[in-house]
């Protein structure tokens, strides 16, 4: 059982994959990130499944899509019949643990039967309600309120330090949620630490924000600022665990939930299922990951449970509906599948080159979970328009590619929900344009 490797998820709050250096971006924000993406295996191109923060949460516990959970939009609560890594890691012989933001129950303090089996435990459902900049409150296992000092991203990384460092008889599993970099809501900011702002304000900035604007002249620099104290926290728990003489012993998984687009798709910051609220920095480090490389094929969130079982040396559960990146990566899907609740119900799908999306004009986003009915709503050329800037949906040019996008999403609501519901497609009209053939998909 020693021999067995301590996992520790890393798991960030509304980051985008550019925050990075490995994908280009220029301030020098995420040096540690992205020395574990180069020495270990880097997940270049990765998706959350869900874009939403508690829907995405239970598909990273679960293994599952979001509405095959029970949780498919915020303000809902895991059920007892849905198991948790922490119970397949308990199950597997490891002490487990919980510490920050939960978002998966109904109230605060969350109640033991509601803690995902978790044997200990030291978080917060909403921690942006709970908590502040510079006052971190979490609760303990018995619900006891536990005020941490300094500011939040380094108070949860004291706390997992503190838990690594102690005495037990087993391997670990550590699950660490940060809030950062989400905005603070009654405030709407992204408050970094004291001078952590100034540097990063007014310099590079993301394409698609470049052109779209949004609440990115006001908000950026804090956002970089908080991403840049996260990337240290991780430099500061990686060097607790080389201290302990465990790192070598250590699988590390850094993801997030999802991305952020800065109220340039709709009214606030995320629920698209456009680039920068899908696609997510994804890094794992330690036992069978070192030496990795880059990972090109598209990668899920939902494909990490298995991923993370497969290289403790546990069985990965039928009912998990991702894939391991330890299994040779055979037959892996050329494309994603993302639900979206809340500001719509809708569903797309995502290949290398084009992205497609469908939404249900009768729906409510809040209360209903699915749709026998959704229309056209976009296509995207991402090769063209990485920055998603023209919708081609109504183009004559491109309605061979809708017909092909259009079948492959059926299939994969039909493999993932079990229904089989219809899609008006979109008026076309002539563009001018050339049109794309079928093998240019």
């Amino acid at each position: 059982m020693k021999d067995k490797p301590n996992v520790i998820v890393f798991f960030t709050d509304q980051q985008r994959w550019d925050t990075t250096g490995v994908h280009g971006n220029p301030l020098g924000l995420t040096p540690n990130f992205d020395r574990m993406a180069q020495a270990g295996t880097h997940c270049f191109n990765a998706f959350t499944c869900q874009p939403v923060c508690a829907p995405a949460r239970a598909c990273l516990q679960t293994g599952k899509y979001a509405t095959n959970t029970g949780v498919y939009r915020n303000a809902l609560t895991l059920g007892d019949d849905q198991k948790t890594l922490a119970h397949y890691f308990k199950e597997g012989g490891y002490d487990t643990a919980y510490i920050g933001k939960w978002h998966l129950a109904d109230r605060e303090p969350v109640p033991r039967d509601r803690q995902g089996g978790y044997d200990y435990w030291l978080g917060a459902n909403a921690l942006e309600h709970t908590s502040d900049t510079y006052r971190t409150l979490v609760y303990d296992r018995d619900g006891k309120e536990v005020f941490l000092p300094g500011y939040r991203v380094d108070a949860l990384t004291d706390a997992a330090i503190r838990y690594i460092s102690g005495e037990r008889a087993g391997p670990f599993f550590l699950f660490v949620s940060f809030l950062e970099p989400h905005h603070q809501n009654h405030v709407d900011d992204y408050p970094p630490p004291e001078g952590y702002r100034e540097p990063y304000t007014g310099r590079w900035i993301p394409g698609d924000l470049a052109a779209l604007g949004g609440s990115s002249a006001r908000h950026l620099g804090g956002y970089f600022g908080m991403v840049k104290r996260l990337d240290e926290a991780l430099g500061r728990l990686s060097d607790a665990l080389r201290s302990l003489k465990i790192l070598d012993n250590t699988i590390i998984l850094y993801t997030a939930d999802h991305g952020n687009h800065f109220k340039t798709r709709n009214g606030e910051y995320k629920r698209s299922c456009h680039e920068a609220s899908i696609r997510i920095p994804m890094a794992l480090s330690g036992p069978g990951f070192s030496g990795g490389g880059r990972v090109t094929e598209l990668v899920s969130l939902v494909d990490m449970p298995p991923t993370l079982l497969d290289a403790a040396g546990l069985p990965v559960p039928g009912e998990m509906e991702g894939r391991s990146l330890l299994d040779g990566r055979k037959n892996w899907p050329d494309d994603v599948f993302i639900q979206i609740s809340e500001s719509q119900t809708g569903r797309a799908v995502r290949t290398r080159r084009w992205k497609y999306g469908v939404t249900a004009p009768d729906a409510d986003g809040w209360k209903d979970r699915d749709s026998p009915v959704y229309v056209e709503q976009y296509l995207y050329d991402l090769e063209h328009d990485p920055h998603e800037l023209a919708n081609l949906i109504d183009m004559v040019s491109h309605q061979d590619v809708c017909k092909a996008m259009k079948a492959r999403l059926l299939k994969r609501i039909k493999e993932v929900e079990g229904n089989e519901p219809s899609v008006t497609e979109a008026e076309r009209s002539p563009s001018g344009q050339r049109k794309v053939y079928p093998e240019e998909i």
